[in-house]
C-alpha cells in the first residue's frame, strides 16, 4: 500500500470514528445511559434554593438536595415541568420559548429551545407518544385557547387555535381544566371567570367540555354541566384526572378558594363513559358532602377503582395569603363505584398545589411537607392498607414540590 493510500485510509477511518463519537454522544445526551435514575424529585429550602434530586428508591434512606442534588437555574419552574426520558421541559412564559433541559455532570443544562408565537402558559399537556407532545393554553393577544403539538427530539412544533368560545359578558378570562383524547376526538375541559386582580376572581358556575376533531380541532359537541365548576386543573402542577383500567375517564371539579373560587359550588368527581363523548348524568361524587366536608383539588388513580384526593381542612388557614405555608391538607382514598371515603393517618401537609403522588408497582408514593415531623416520601399499600416513612429529606427542606418518574 503506497503512502496515499496509506494517509487516506488513515483519514477514512478518522472519520468514522469522530462520527460514531458524535453519534454516541448524542445519543447519550437524548436517551441518557445505563446509569439513569428512577425517580426525579424537586425541593425548596426555607431560604427559597431549589434543587432536583434524581433518586433510585423512594422506600427507605435518608437524602439530602442541598448536598447531593442539582441546584435548579433558572429557578422557579417547579409548577411548569414536564418530565420524560430524563428530560426537563417548560415554557418561559415572558419569551414564549419552549426549553429542554437534562442534568449533565450535576448541572441544570439547557439542550435545546423552540420559539412559540404568543403561548405564555401551558395549562395542559398530553404525550401523543413518547416524541410528540400536545401542549394546550390561554393567554396572548388572541382571546382563545391556543395549541402547539410540539416534536421533542426534532423541536419543532405546529401551532394552532381551538374553536372554542372567548370569554364573554361579564366574563374576561377562561382555563383549561383538562385534555383528554377519545376514539379519534379531543375532549377539553374548561370554564370562565371573572378577574379584577390577581387577588380578586370568580368562576362561572358551569362545567364545559369541548369535543373537538383531531386533528382538525374543529367543535363537534359542547358539553355543560352546572353540578360543580373549575373541571380539572393545570396538569403540570398536579394530577386532576385520570382514565381508569376500564376506559373510563374521571376528572375533579375544583371550586374552592384555590382555584376556581366560587366556594359555595361543591367539589366533586365527574364521569366519562369508555367510548361515550357525554359527562355521565347518572355519576357525580359530591366530595364536599361527603365525610370530608371541605374542598379538594389533587386527583390521582391508584387502581382497582381508587383515587386519592388531596383536600384542604377548614379553620386552619386564613384565605390564599397562607394557603400555601400553612399545613392544613388531608389525603382521602377514595371508592370512585361505592363514593365512600378513608383519610390516609398522614400528617398535615402544606403547598396549596404540588405534583405529590406516583403510583409504581402497586405502591403508592405520596410526599408530605411537614412542619413537625419532617418531609418524607410515605409508601402506602392500597391492598395492605400498610402506610409508613419511606425516604427522609434532610437539610434545610421546607417542600417537596415535585415528584416525577424520569422515564
Amino acid at each position: 500500500m503506497n503512502t496515499l493510500m496509506r494517509n487516506m485510509f488513515r483519514i477514512i477511518i478518522g472519520v468514522f470514528v469522530f462520527n460514531l463519537l458524535i453519534s454516541c454522544n448524542r445519543d447519550s445526551t437524548e436517551k441518557g445511559s445505563s446509569k439513569e435514575k428512577k425517580y426525579s424529585v424537586y425541593t425548596m429550602t426555607k431560604t427559597g434554593n431549589e434543587y432536583i434530586i434524581q433518586t433510585d428508591s423512594l422506600l427507605s434512606g435518608t437524602i439530602n438536595p442541598e448536598k447531593q442534588g442539582t441546584k435548579v437555574i433558572p429557578e422557579r419552574q417547579y409548577y411548569e415541568l414536564i418530565v420524560l426520558d430524563g428530560n426537563y421541559y417548560s415554557l418561559d412564559w415572558k419569551t414564549s420559548i419552549f426549553n429542554k433541559y437534562r442534568i449533565i455532570n450535576s448541572v441544570f443544562t439547557k439542550i435545546a429551545s423552540l420559539p412559540l408565537t404568543d403561548f405564555s402558559t401551558v395549562e395542559n399537556y398530553n404525550w401523543i407518544s413518547r416524541d410528540s407532545l400536545l401542549i394546550i393554553g390561554y393567554a396572548g393577544k388572541i382571546p382563545k385557547i391556543r395549541y402547539a403539538k410540539i416534536q421533542v427530539k426534532k423541536m419543532t412544533a405546529q401551532q394552532g387555535l381551538m374553536e372554542i368560545p372567548s370569554p364573554f359578558g361579564q366574563f374576561n378570562w377562561m382555563s383549561v381544566g383538562f385534555s383528554k383524547f377519545s376514539n379519534g376526538k379531543l375532549m377539553v375541559g374548561y370554564t370562565y371567570h371573572t378577574t379584577n386582580n390577581l387577588n380578586s376572581y370568580t368562576t362561572s358556575d358551569t362545567s364545559y367540555v369541548e369535543v373537538l376533531s383531531y386533528p382538525g380541532m374543529r367543535t363537534l359537541d359542547r358539553l355543560k354541566d352546572t353540578r360543580s365548576t373549575s373541571p380539572g386543573g393545570i396538569n403540570t402542577r398536579q394530577s386532576h384526572f385520570f382514565t381508569d383500567e376500564k376506559g373510563d375517564f374521571y376528572f375533579i371539579a375544583c371550586p374552592g378558594i384555590a382555584l376556581g373560587n366560587n366556594p359555595d359550588k361543591p367539589t366533586g368527581i365527574y364521569r366519562i363513559k369508555n367510548s361515550d363523548e357525554k359527562i355521565d348524568p347518572g355519576y357525580f361524587f359530591n366530595i364536599s358532602a361527603s365525610a370530608i366536608q371541605n374542598h379538594g383539588y389533587g386527583f390521582w388513580y391508584i387502581g382497582n377503582g381508587k383515587a386519592i384526593v388531596r383536600t384542604e381542612r377548614k379553620g386552619l388557614f386564613t384565605g390564599m395569603k397562607d394557603h400555601y405555608k400553612v399545613p392544613h391538607f388531608d389525603f382521602y382514598v377514595l371508592d370512585l363505584n361505592t363514593k365512600s371515603t378513608t383519610r390516609l393517618n398522614l400528617p398535615l401537609d402544606k403547598g396549596t398545589a404540588r405534583q405529590c403522588v406516583l403510583v409504581e408497582n402497586g405502591l403508592v408514593f405520596i410526599t408530605i411537607n411537614s412542619d413537625s415531623e419532617g418531609s418524607y416520601v410515605w409508601n402506602y399499600n392500597p391492598k395492605t392498607n400498610h402506610l409508613q416513612k419511606g425516604l427522609k429529606f434532610e437539610g434545610d427542606i421546607d417542600y417537596i414540590l415535585r415528584l416525577d418518574r424520569l422515564n
